[in-house]
């Protein structure tokens, strides 16, 4: 019994500690980060602009095929599965508030994320992690380059500006592929379905989605760059961390997602 006692209290220390380590070392990443993108440049040191738009394309330009493709056939979805429920009370023209609310404010930025984490927080985790694997990280802070301005300033730039406007993408895609759906399948006016769209969006309803894809942007940065840095061994150990920082993207982006949603439904 005591020895029970005494393997299960050290495996329980064991746990503790490697997580206080791990929320140790993502704090630092995350407050070094942010030092370097938004105060270092008042300090004489600015960001790499070039690094920056090139991160943007491979980021924001290069995903719009996929979140284009997504988001159209969601919008369809999404008008089919509201019209199943108001064809029986006769209000098919409420297809377009559902569908213009629901993706304004929940699905373009959630879905826009969830995309995102899977094509370029992958990326971030394996090109970090191929470096810190290769000694390259360790020769960038040899010669006195600091790795996070270096590699991950640039990064949260890009996902910063690039995500909010994937997601009005994303938007303007869905609320599309809803009123094709409409005029094709339910026989709606396309300006009527438009306007109502109008007139059930408000300000806030956009501003909610812009606010979220902003939070889930820098998430999946941090979340990407974290994983990167804690590779330690060769290919598989690159594998490994850039599987769990697509898993760790995608629950903190729901997690966050709640977060606003809750705080948006009690404050707006």
């Amino acid at each position: 019994m005591p020895v029970t006692a005494e393997s299960l209290f050290g495996f329980i220390g064991r746990r503790t500690v490697s997580f206080l380590k791990n929320l140790h070392d993502a704090a630092l990443l995350i407050n070094n980060t942010f030092y370097w993108t938004f105060l270092s440049p008042f300090k004489g040191k600015p960001i790499r602009v070039r690094a920056s738009i090139s991160e943007m394309v491979k980021t924001g330009y290069n995903s719009v095929p996929i979140v284009a493709v997504i988001s159209f056939f969601v919008g369809i979805i999404l008008a089919l599965q509201a019209a199943y429920q108001l064809r029986k009370v006769g209000a098919l023209i409420y297809v377009a508030n559902l569908v213009g609310v629901s993706i304004t404010r929940e699905l373009g930025p959630i879905l826009t994320a969830i995309i995102v984490a899977g094509r370029s927080g992958s990326a971030f985790a394996a090109e970090i992690g191929s470096m810190k694997a290769a000694e390259e990280v360790d020769a960038l802070v040899s010669m006195g380059i600091n790795p996070v301005r270096f590699l991950v300033a640039p990064k949260l730039i890009a996902l910063m500006i690039m995500l909010p406007a994937l997601t009005i993408f994303s938007d303007f895609i869905g609320i599309l592929g809803g009123l094709l759906l409409s005029k094709a399948a339910l026989d709606i006016n396309p300006y009527n379905y438009f306007q109502q769209t109008v007139n059930s969006l408000l300000i806030k309803d956009v501003m909610t989605g812009l606010v979220k894809a902003w939070a889930f942007g820098v998430v999946i940065t941090v979340v990407g760059a974290y994983q990167g840095f804690k590779v330690e061994g060769g290919a598989e150990e690159v594998g490994r961390r850039t599987t769990a920082s697509v898993v760790a993207s995608i629950f903190l982006v729901i997690v966050f997602d709640l977060f606003f949603t809750t705080l948006f439904y009690y404050f707006t």
